[in-house]
């Protein structure tokens, strides 16, 4: 509970000192960072008893990984002044250096020859022609290291490459994830849609009779701002938010 208490007063620190700047607030949303779950559920489903943060709360988990808090969150905290240009020099290295490494095994292959000794040491298939690195990579049995010590040429790309392992395993993460974190991309950008469409706080939910009256009681309580928080409203269903686009022309 401290913790959470903590994280809302950081989220005030900031957001009193962009306002004393006349700066827009900072808004983590819920694909961005487990704070922004945090206060998005106090703000849209509230809470009857001390709120405790579990992961299973966030939709996004996959995204919301703590091997990638720092590519996520330091360009928004060096903005703000809070994190060194020689954080954000660090951070800068490692994003370069995977995307260089995902570069690198999406246009690199290997031959039969030069791999399948490895590949039967793990236990697992052959290959028969020259294969995509990326694509052997992605196999379970198969880690970065593995690559990099049975083939010279990644070892020496590797090594000239600057923070090298925290890129390296930023890269593997994403190789061997890539089908499901793309699916998760892609529903983020679909609740983005929604989380576009403004509401004002002046919107007069009880002349929508369409509304369910629990939809009508809660929204004029909650006085959402978006679309997309509005459906996160306990009580507020599909049709709910149906309505409410109908009304909007969308």
């Amino acid at each position: 509970i401290s913790n959470v208490t903590a994280c809302q007063g950081l989220m005030a620190g900031i957001n009193a000192h962009l306002k004393i700047k006349e700066r827009e607030p900072l808004i983590l949303g819920r694909s961005e960072a487990y704070i922004g779950v945090l206060i998005d559920d106090l703000i849209t489903k509230g809470t009857d008893e001390p709120y405790r943060m579990f992961t299973s709360r966030a939709e996004y988990r996959l995204l919301l990984r703590q091997d990638n808090a720092d590519l996520r969150l330091t360009p928004k905290s060096h903005e703000l002044g809070l994190a060194s240009d020689a954080r954000m020099k660090a951070v800068e290295s490692k994003r370069n250096t995977a995307d260089s490494l995902l570069n690198y095994f999406g246009e690199t292959s290997a031959a039969p020859e030069e791999i399948n000794k490895l590949l039967d040491r793990l236990g697992t298939a052959k290959i028969k022609q020259k294969t995509k690195l990326n694509k052997i990579l992605s196999r379970p049995q198969v880690a970065f290291s593995d690559l990099k010590h049975e083939l010279p040429k990644l070892a020496e790309f590797v090594d000239a490459l600057p923070a090298n392992e925290a890129g390296a395993e930023q890269a593997e993460i994403q190789l061997k994830y890539a089908g499901y974190l793309e699916r998760e991309r892609e529903m983020v950008e679909k609740m983005s849609r929604l989380e576009d469409i403004r509401l004002h706080s002046d919107f007069e939910y009880a002349s929508l009779s369409s509304l369910s009256s629990e939809a009508r009681e809660k929204l004029t309580k909650i006085k959402p701002s978006t679309i997309g928080q509005a459906s996160r409203i306990s009580g507020v269903s599909p049709s709910d938010i149906s309505v409410l686009m109908v009304y909007l022309g969308r």
